[in-house]
C-alpha cells in the first residue's frame, strides 16, 4: 500500500502556497493562489488522500526557503529532498536536469532535450514534463523557456504572467505576456 502523503498550506508573498510530502521527500507543491482554500483544493486534486500534517524539519526548511524566495531572496532548492518515484523515468531525468538551472538563469526546452542526449523532437517531451511538474519552484520549471528565449506556457495560477514575475524576482527580464489567468502579485 502506498504511503499517505501529508500536506500543509502556508502564506508567502503573493498568496497561499502548499507542500505535500512523504517519508522520502516532497511529492507536490502548489505556487501561490489568492486563498488558502484554493491552494488546498489544487494541491489535493494532485495528491488525493493526503492529510494535513505538521511538517518535519526538512520540509519546514523548504517552506521557509519558499517564503524567502517570494520575498526576493536568492534561494537554491537543489538540496531539497523530493520524491519523484511515481513519475515517468524520462520525466525524472528532465526534472533532475532542470534542478541544475540556477537562480537567474534560464534554458530552453530544446537545450534540455539536447543535454539529455535526445533529439530536437524531445523538446516537446520536455514541455510536457514542465506542464506536469509536480513540484514547481523546487523543480524550477519557470526557468525553462520556449525557442528563441520566448516565455512559453506556464500551467500554474497566473499563467505566463506569473512565470515572468518569478523570473523578474531573479533578475531575468522578458517581455510581459498577456494572460487570461489571474496572476498572483508580489
Amino acid at each position: 500500500m502506498a504511503e499517505i502523503a501529508q500536506y500543509v498550506i502556508f502564506e508567502a508573498a503573493g498568496g497561499f502556497c502548499g507542500i505535500a510530502w512523504n517519508s522520502a521527500g516532497i511529492t507536490r507543491s502548489q505556487l501561490p493562489t489568492r486563498s488558502a482554500e484554493g491552494t488546498e483544493r489544487l494541491l489535493l486534486r494532485r495528491t488525493p488522500g493526503a492529510k494535513p500534517g505538521a511538517p518535519p524539519p526538512d520540509v519546514a526548511d523548504a517552506i521557509a526557503a519558499v517564503r524567502r524566495y517570494f520575498d526576493g531572496e536568492q534561494i537554491d532548492f537543489a538540496s531539497v529532498r523530493v520524491d519523484l518515484e511515481d513519475q515517468d523515468g524520462f520525466f525524472r531525468q528532465i526534472y533532475a536536469a532542470v534542478r541544475q538551472v540556477g537562480w537567474g538563469c534560464t534554458t530552453t526546452y530544446g537545450t534540455l532535450a539536447k543535454e539529455l542526449g535526445a533529439g530536437p523532437e524531445a523538446a516537446r517531451d520536455v514541455g510536457q514534463a514542465m506542464a506536469k511538474n509536480p513540484i514547481p519552484l523546487i523543480i524550477p520549471c519557470h526557468r525553462v523557456l520556449a525557442a528563441g528565449g520566448k516565455i512559453g506556457g506556464f500551467s500554474a495560477p497566473g499563467g505566463s504572467t506569473a512565470k515572468a514575475r518569478m523570473l523578474e524576482l531573479e533578475g531575468v527580464r522578458l517581455d510581459q505576456p498577456s494572460s487570461a489567468q489571474p496572476s498572483f502579485g508580489f
